[in-house]
């Protein structure tokens, strides 16, 4: 296992990874995580460019994970009978949700969403093509709302539009996205991401439905709406996940509040030990250069200085001319800032009752590796749990996810100094149990006799949620090495 790298890289599916020489080069440069958006493209595409990965995977004993992102309710205009139009300053522009899809002028343009003159009002100020246009509101009708053009300039076909300080209606899951959770189910899809939630409900809903169509996938909130926000705890232990949506995030709340609120998410996060992905624009100028910006390099530094599990690729792999180049830049970049991060123990940790045991488990593996001369954690689970809970704290200290289920393995991918390794500890005498996992990692190359590691492990191999014990064993010694147990 050649990347030690804590921070996980996500990348976006789409025609400039659809050559596999190209995708080869992506998941050897240690990309371990790969969105397939459902807001383009058809399924039959998707589940081709979902299985080229596991295939490539495969050959290499690379595990990785299938994120299925759900469109959600998007509210875009139509198209123009030009393709585009240029606004100036000042002048009157009609969004119209009677008029053709396709009959879009300088005076007006479909609109795709019936109640968004029902959800604003004069004086409102929307947003379109992620903020570069900017509407004010200056009245409503049943069909029609009609706005004069404050931010002038190129208006083209389908772009998005958002209401300055959120508050617009529409549900976070359609009936599109009724229809895709079915075919990410079909499709095993490891992770579903829940676009524009609102609330925990938003979350629940779309658990009922992954549940009902025989599926559980971790389910990852999408924070891109104002009033997530405002509800962004419940959210956060609602999901498996969150995903840190930065353009209709900074396009509702303002590019300059972005900042810090991407702060308070990720601490949140942490807080209630869940992963968090910071996406958008993060190598946004590699789509069409070799190299990243050294805002850009920041920005990515600081997310994972903040401690985000993830960093994503959108345009950068999807459409981008060198998308091996953007991921080995990333690599890079979050190789370099990880070297800055030392142990820290947060206030909430050292107050932290533990409900659990494998919480209090974790935490005592976490503080014993960071105070003693450790090479590796081994933590033999069936669920990942440990795992995650592990990744909670800062530390060098790589973390190996031993498991029997492959769902367990990819789930694993998106922890932060997580490592999955597939191994059957149900058939092994327990007797022998940590020499044979400690040889393991020594096939592999990652440890070497003499290694001081931590194994963590339930007394009941093979049972969820049964992790109750903490050894401390040197690498080779014989197998009834009496190491230290806690």
């Amino acid at each position: 296992m050649n990347h030690l790298r804590r921070t996980k890289i996500v990348v976006t599916l789409g025609p400039s990874l659809d050559d596999p020489m190209i995708l080869e080069r992506v998941i050897l440069s240690g990309a371990v995580i790969f969105r397939a958006n459902f807001s383009h493209g058809d399924i039959s595409l998707h589940e081709a460019r979902i299985n080229s990965v596991r295939d490539i995977a495969a050959r290499h004993e690379r595990t990785v994970a299938i994120l299925v992102d759900l469109q959600g309710p998007k509210i875009r205009i139509g198209r123009f009978k030009h393709k585009k139009v240029t606004l100036q300053e000042g002048q009157d522009f009609t969004l119209d949700t009677r008029m053709d899809e396709n009959a879009g002028d300088e005076q007006a343009v479909y609109l795709g969403y019936e109640n968004l003159p029902r959800d604003v009002r004069s004086g409102d100020t929307l947003l379109l093509d992620d903020g570069r246009l900017v509407f004010k509101v200056i009245k409503t009708e049943p069909t029609q709302v009609h706005c004069q053009v404050i931010v002038g300039g190129e208006l083209s076909n389908n772009k998005g539009i958002n209401r300055l300080g959120g508050g617009l209606s529409a549900a976070a899951l359609t009936e599109k996205d009724r229809i895709d959770i079915k075919e990410a189910i079909r499709l095993q899809a490891d992770y579903i991401a829940v676009s524009f939630p609102r609330n925990a409900d938003d979350i629940k809903e779309a658990r009922i439905l992954l549940k009902a169509a025989g599926g559980n996938p971790g389910i990852i909130a999408k924070i891109e709406r104002s009033e997530a926000i405002a509800n962004i705890e419940d959210i956060v232990q609602t999901a498996d996940a969150v995903m840190i949506a930065r353009g209709d995030l900074g396009v509702e709340i303002g590019d300059a509040e972005l900042p810090a609120v991407q702060k308070k998410i990720i601490k949140i996060a942490r807080i209630f030990n869940k992963p968090v992905i910071t996406a958008t624009q993060m190598l946004e100028s590699m789509i069409t250069s070799t190299i990243p910006t050294r805002a850009e390099v920041s920005d990515v530094a600081n997310a994972v200085l903040d401690g985000t599990d993830a960093v994503m690729l959108s345009g950068e792999t999807a459409v981008g001319h060198y998308p091996d180049k953007a991921v080995a830049a990333m690599d890079r970049i979050c190789l370099s800032a990880e070297k800055h991060r030392n142990f820290k123990l947060t206030r909430q940790a050292k107050d932290k009752q533990f409900r659990h045991v494998d919480e209090a488990i974790a935490m005592a593996t976490m503080y014993t590796a960071n105070h003693l001369d450790i090479k590796a954690i081994i933590a033999l689970t069936e669920s990942g749990t440990t795992a995650l809970l592990m990744s909670r704290v800062n530390s060098t200290i790589p973390v190996y996810g031993l498991s029997r289920h492959d769902a367990t393995l990819r789930r694993m991918t998106l922890y932060r100094g997580v490592y999955p390794i597939p191994f059957d500890a149900t058939h092994i005498d327990r007797r022998v149990l940590n020499q044979a996992a400690t040889q393991e990692l020594q096939k592999r190359g990652i440890l070497k006799n003499g290694d001081l590691v931590i194994i963590t492990k339930g007394d009941l191999i093979g049972v969820h949620g049964r992790t109750n014990s903490l050894k401390i064993v040197t690498v080779g010694d014989l197998p009834n090495y009496s190491g230290v147990t806690l």
